[in-house]
């Protein structure tokens, strides 16, 4: 069936592995995939304005469903315009259901049938959100893509449990798909789950798939499970998903982790890691991971990283970054929140071109050399 809000186009593939270079077309923009989101939980890439997004190359960002519906609410969201308007980000956006907040900001909750009883991470309140009330605030806030409502169970899980809570989470998807209100501007994806169980996996996403999403998305992945198993994850997940519609890896940020995603045919990720590590003074760059708080950088006038072309390796030195972070200063957290953000932009961009002219696998090596990650056991970066 074809889909009004997204159309997917594969341009090329490895001969090397499952790696494929794509174009994803939605009504605010087209995007080139693979492709890494930035994360705006609250309408906001912490510290980084929508030009500063711009300048260094992103195409799409994240916004949370459960903490825009807290705040400021969706419905002052959806009299502004959307989130795009919102937040004056002129390119595509995406969603997540809540799901995720659901289950891991709130140690007291009941998951019944028609939804999930919890309690608000600030001040406690009740709340009470079903794959309907999801779905809603999604098509109040107005992202370009958004995503079903789902359980994210802990790992690890029983095969008992899991398996009822896989089979409530595509009743939830069902429902889910029933209630949306603007499915020709906004493309709804389906959410696999499973653990690391491959006949949940399996029944997951050919469930899903039957459904007929515009996309799907490999959740229950970086929810305390070695990588060895999150790949098993994605592997079991991702054979029965189709070739022709895009495959995202919810939550997913790592060096190590990105590429092994890319090599088993994942087209897009999302994480708050490097916004989240900049705030504490940790640079990826394209020598490794440092700290620039350290005593080392306290003389040092060179840029952070030579081969970075963002605000911050151009204009303004390690030293300078280093007090800047010692003294808490929210400059130093945006800019390093800028180079991040715009290292994993750049590695997209050669990932991309590597698949292009068929060179995928020397492209991973150059990197993890870089990073000393190990080929075999994909130590984290």
């Amino acid at each position: 069936m074809e889909n009004k809000a997204l159309t997917f186009e594969i341009k090329a593939q490895s001969s090397e592995c499952n790696a494929r270079r794509a174009s994803l077309t939605t009504k605010h923009g087209i995007c080139e995939t693979p492709m890494f989101m930035p994360v705006g939980t609250l309408a906001s890439v912490k510290f980084v304005s929508p030009e500063e997004l711009y300048s260094i190359g992103s195409q799409m960002i994240l916004s949370n469903t459960y903490h825009c519906w807290l705040r400021p609410g969706n419905q002052v969201i959806k009299a502004a315009g959307g989130l795009h308007t919102f937040m004056n980000y002129e390119r595509p956006m995406l969603t997540d259901s809540g799901g995720f907040q659901v289950f891991s900001l709130s140690k007291m909750r009941k998951i019944e049938e028609e939804g999930v009883h919890f309690r608000h991470h600030l001040n406690g309140s009740p709340l009470f959100l079903s794959p309907e009330q999801s779905i809603q605030i999604q098509n109040d806030l107005g992202a370009d893509i958004i995503m079903s409502f789902d359980e994210c169970p802990a790992y690890p899980s029983t095969h008992t449990y899991m398996k009822a809570s896989v089979e409530r989470t595509l009743r939830w998807a069902k429902r889910g798909k029933q209630a949306h209100q603007r499915p020709d501007d906004q493309a709804l994806f389906g959410i696999v789950q499973g653990g690391e169980y491959a006949d949940l996996r399996e029944l997951s996403a050919r469930t899903l798939a039957e459904m007929d999403f515009p996309g799907y998305s490999i959740g229950g992945t970086s929810v305390g499970e070695d990588k060895a198993t999150m790949y098993q994850m994605i592997d079991l997940s991702i054979v029965h998903l189709p070739k022709s519609k895009p495959r995202y890896l919810m939550g997913v940020g790592s060096v190590d982790a990105i590429f092994a995603g890319v090599e088993r045919g994942v087209d897009m990720f999302d994480c708050v890691l490097p916004t989240r590590i900049a705030r504490h003074g940790a640079a990826m760059t394209s020598t490794g991971r440092i700290n620039i708080k350290k005593s080392d950088y306290e003389m040092d006038f060179t840029p952070l990283d030579d081969a970075c072309d963002c605000e911050c390796c151009q204009k303004y030195t390690k030293a300078y970054l280093r007090h800047l972070m010692r003294c808490n200063e929210g400059l130093g957290m945006r800019l390093l929140s800028i180079h991040n953000l715009r290292f994993l932009l750049k590695m997209m961009e050669d990932i991309r071109s590597s698949i292009e002219t068929d060179t995928f696998q020397a492209c991973k090596r150059r990197y993890f050399e870089k990073f000393g990650i190990d080929h075999i056991d994909h130590k984290g970066f």
